[in-house]
């Protein structure tokens, strides 16, 4: 089966395959604005979107790694989401956004069903939003593995916004993974120093390492003052990763649909 993934910006990703079209972290604003994370954060959008809200069509579902932070759910994004068919997120979002929001726990499962369409699966993966302990400052984030019918290659993953950690591990133990979309740079703020909240590069090979997928392609690295790795600092880390790493490794244009391994 066919997949056509369009990256749009930052962590906003379209995907579309069997007939459904699903959206990841809708994040739609204009740049230039300024925004508040909490616990002394914050930051300043520096690119728009490739393709605007409007332009989309029709939206089956999105897949929202978590709804508190305006990088992963901005205002723009916010206003799209009733349109949507299912709001997929964390527990605690879902009671936030409440309407038609489902909450998954890691590991847990719902699923995208339509009669004239192969049903997807939808599990949730773990994420740390930070370093240890840091779950209460930051909340709670999930990624996403996405099942069909006659994946040749593996689920689709769809790694979150999270550090690499044992509970990212379990991915390589648990799942076979074809295509992996992963957030990316490496995020830090002034306030907590040398503290990381995103996976960098040298975690992205690592990681690669582990699930082995047949594409991995970085997301989130990109239109926000407070990702401290962009691609040129990703693509410099790389070169020195093992070539079977470098290989997996895709970049996608900007708001140009791309088929994926499936």
């Amino acid at each position: 089966m066919n997949v056509e993934i369009t990256h749009i910006g930052g962590p906003t990703v379209l995907i579309e395959v069997g007939g459904w079209r699903l959206l990841t972290d809708p994040t739609f604003d204009p740049p230039g604005q300024d925004y508040r994370f909490g616990w002394g954060t914050g930051s300043r959008k520096l690119a728009g979107p490739a393709i605007a809200a409007d332009d989309l069509g029709r939206i089956d579902a999105v897949l929202l790694s978590h709804d508190h932070h305006d990088d992963n759910l901005d205002a723009a994004g916010r206003a799209l989401l009733p349109t949507a068919g299912a709001v997929i997120t964390t527990v605690p979002g879902a009671e936030r956004l409440g309407g038609h929001a489902r909450g998954l726990e890691p590991w847990a499962s719902t699923r995208l069903e339509d009669p004239a369409r192969p049903t997807i699966e939808i599990s949730a993966t773990p994420c740390r939003h930070g370093p240890p302990l840091s779950r209460p400052i930051v909340g709670d984030v999930i990624g996403f593995a996405l099942e069909w019918d006659g994946q040749e290659h593996g689920v689709l993953w769809i790694s979150g916004d999270t550090v690499l950690y044992d509970g990212v591990r379990q991915v390589a133990d648990r799942l076979q993974v074809g295509t992996a979309l992963l957030h990316l740079g490496g995020v830090r703020f002034p306030i907590s120093g040398p503290v990381r909240y995103t996976m960098n590069a040298r975690e992205a090979v690592e990681l690669c390492g582990l699930i082995q997928p047949q594409a991995a392609i970085p997301i989130h690295y990109e239109g926000w003052k407070h990702f401290r790795q962009g691609r040129e600092e990703i693509e410099r880390e790389l070169a020195g990763a093992p070539e079977d790493i470098r290989e997996r490794i895709r970049w996608l244009p900007m708001g140009i649909g791309t088929a994926v391994a499936a």
